[in-house]
């Protein structure tokens, strides 16, 4: 019966979790910290990992898992809760991290007695449609003189219940994201801190290239381009790129400063351009038996660096025939010119072979195909060969010879006739 009723527990719990418009609970991943103290009196401090809850409720709650450390995030200025949205727990990825900012820092709100032990979380949804981060702001007694602890630290026990408050928030809905060349796009970072005429720092850096943009709310002063003023006050801190090209791809950080926290969230941006495929022939290539083509296939324009160029042929007969069709043959004898590199950081390459002509090979359809991670489908460029039988030398030179005799009697007789004539005007009297 025990069993019974845990199981219909989890059962209801789990509905509750799927079916409510925010998440109630989330297994975590908890970064903690070991501090052991040699009899020299040195400290060694270990890093482990422990088994946590991330739990929204009341201080009265029962935790979910009372095998794991809960973090209990209580009523607070700031809803961690909403930032989630209406997602299910399998499909959200949870860590918590100890952090060394100062907990001698005061903070708005804080008590005079406590002392503030900072965690720092990443709740990523595992389909990427967002990443938050922040910390979580655990207010607690000093420690006693005989614990030993790192930074002030207090040591939390198998089983313990932290009743917590976040403090910061960052999201981001564009963790990774994909753009062509010449477009707008817009990179989504937002904040919140949980008391108002906060001291805050934000900054967008482009990893390995100097900021794109500094703001400094103590000093008002704005360095670089990108995001919105009007909407920095309300906490959205989102860059826009007015035009993209192929050097805007790479690592994207978003930051928020607010003493004595400092929280990140990296949004990686990848530039593509699809190719443009043409080939150096029309749809339909006329040869005589025998007679050789240097056939072209183009791609043009196209990033990354990652095209593939394949050439095959079939007879056109079973191209529309659904079941039984055999495979299109590829061709072996493909040859690939080198990379070229375009004054736009693009590339072009061409996937060429020579076409031998044959009266078997006439009617059979050829086929370009290039693939491309910016391609849903691959792009497929197609021609159909006419081979027209090649005419015989020894005809050709009877036929030659044949014509030069007939111009060459031509000539004999109408210079006989014309003479005849001349000879029967002279003889006329007058």
């Amino acid at each position: 019966m025990c069993m019974l009723n845990i199981l219909t527990l989890f059962i209801f719990l789990s509905e509750g979790v799927r079916s409510g418009p925010h998440l109630s609970w989330l297994p975590c991943k908890f970064s903690d910290h070991r501090v052991l103290i040699s009899n020299e009196g040195a400290r060694d401090v270990q890093h482990r990992e422990r088994a946590a809850m991330l739990q929204f409720g009341r201080k009265d709650d029962t935790p979910i898992n009372p095998d794991a450390i809960t973090f209990l995030i209580t009523e607070s200025k700031l809803d961690l809760q909403s930032y989630l949205e209406d997602v299910d727990a399998d499909h959200m990825d949870c860590e918590i991290h100890r952090s060394s900012a100062d907990p001698d820092v005061k903070w708005p709100g804080q008590k005079s007695h406590e002392y503030n032990c900072w965690f720092s979380f990443t709740l990523t949804h595992r389909e990427g449609l967002f990443t938050v981060s922040g910390f979580l702001r655990y207010p607690t007694e000093h420690p006693s003189s005989g614990e030993e602890t790192t930074r002030n630290w207090p040591v939390i026990e198998d089983r313990e219940t932290l009743f917590a408050r976040a403090a910061m928030i960052m999201k981001t809905r564009t963790p990774s994201v994909t753009s062509g060349l010449g477009f707008q796009k817009k990179l989504h970072c937002q904040f919140a801190v949980d008391h108002k005429r906060s001291n805050v720092t934000v900054r967008w850096h482009q990893q390995h290239h100097d900021d794109l943009f500094v703001y400094a709310s103590h000093s008002g002063k704005t360095k670089g381009t990108g995001v919105d003023l009007r909407n920095l006050a309300s906490g959205d801190l989102s860059y826009t790129l007015p035009y993209t090209k192929v050097l805007h791809g790479g690592t994207y950080t978003c930051s928020v400063s607010v003493f004595p926290l400092f929280s990140s969230l990296g949004i990686v941006l990848e530039m593509q351009a699809s190719p443009l495929v043409s080939l150096n022939v029309g749809p339909t290539l006329t040869l005589q038996e025998g007679e050789q083509k240097k056939v072209i296939c183009e791609a043009e324009n196209y990033y990354p660096l990652d095209v593939h160029i394949v050439w095959s042929k079939r007879d056109p007969e079973v191209s529309n025939q659904r079941v039984g069709a055999p495979l299109p043959k590829v061709l072996k004898n493909l040859l690939l010119s080198s990379h070229k590199h375009n004054t736009d950081k693009t590339f072009s390459l061409s996937g060429f072979f020579y076409l031998q002509a044959s009266l078997q090979l006439s009617g059979r359809q050829f086929t370009c195909t290039v693939s491309h991670r910016s391609l849903r489908m691959p792009i497929k460029k197609s021609f159909i060969l006419i081979v027209e039988e090649a005419s015989s030398w020894l005809f050709i030179l009877t036929v030659c010879i044949f014509v030069v005799a007939l111009l060459v009697i031509l000539y004999f007789m109408l210079r006989s006739l014309y003479q005849a004539r001349k000879h029967s005007l002279e003889k006329k009297p007058y």
